[in-house]
């Protein structure tokens, strides 16, 4: 009797092991239509600083996919400039995704890590109030030592917004890309080649991802 009752004591257990690792598992990302609008939030890097405007990777990855994506990059923009945009571009149109990619310029200026990963945290959290399909882009960490020898990395604080804020990190495109001298049209932004590499990297990404 007592091997018995162990023997349905450690069933249970492992049915309810399975039902709770179940629970944890984050629900697969609904495809978009492949019409789908998408609004690319961020700074000279999604605008195509460096290259003609239709090899912006917003563009490119628009021709990848199908999706109709409105490029609202701006040269020199920062987290805290895209934070006082963000309402007014939502308030003009209806997006089925939100990409976000800005950051770099505040690094570059001196702004506090805090307050960057503060006012990232506040975009992906609108964002998400408009549709649950929000992307955030990782820039590097400004190191022009890192960048000569092509190995920039991430700054980590996208990575903890990306979590915190249940939003997909879109990890190690723009750093592969400006790691390397033949992408790139000056130190810290890339060319029509790097745009185009940036986009099909955000298309595997959102592929993999589910959103394709």
């Amino acid at each position: 009797m007592k091997r018995r009752h162990l023997f349905h004591l450690l069933a249970g257990m492992s049915a309810a092991a399975a039902l709770a690792a179940c629970g944890k598992r984050k629900p697969s990302a609904a495809a978009l239509k492949s019409d789908a609008r998408v609004l690319a939030l961020g700074d000279s890097l999604t605008f195509g600083y460096g290259a003609p405007p239709e090899a912006a990777w917003p563009v490119k990855l628009g021709e990848l996919t199908g999706w109709q994506i409105d490029n609202a990059g701006i040269n020199g923009d920062t987290s805290a400039g895209a934070l006082e945009r963000l309402p007014s571009l939502l308030a003009a149109g209806s997006y089925d995704a939100i990409l976000i990619g800005i950051g770099g310029n505040d690094m570059l200026r001196g702004v506090t890590p805090s307050a960057t990963r503060d006012n990232l945290a506040a975009l992906v959290s609108q964002a998400r109030a408009h549709t649950p399909h929000v992307a955030l882009l990782a820039t590097p960490s400004p190191d022009a030592m890192r960048a000569a020898v092509g190995s920039l990395s991430d700054a980590p604080f996208y990575d903890e917004v990306a979590k915190a804020g249940q939003a997909l990190l879109i990890a190690n495109v723009y750093s592969s890309v400006l790691s390397d001298a033949s992408l790139r049209s000056d130190r810290i932004h890339a060319n029509a080649k790097g745009y185009a590499e940036v986009a099909q990297q955000l298309a595997d990404q959102l592929k993999a991802a589910g959103w394709r």
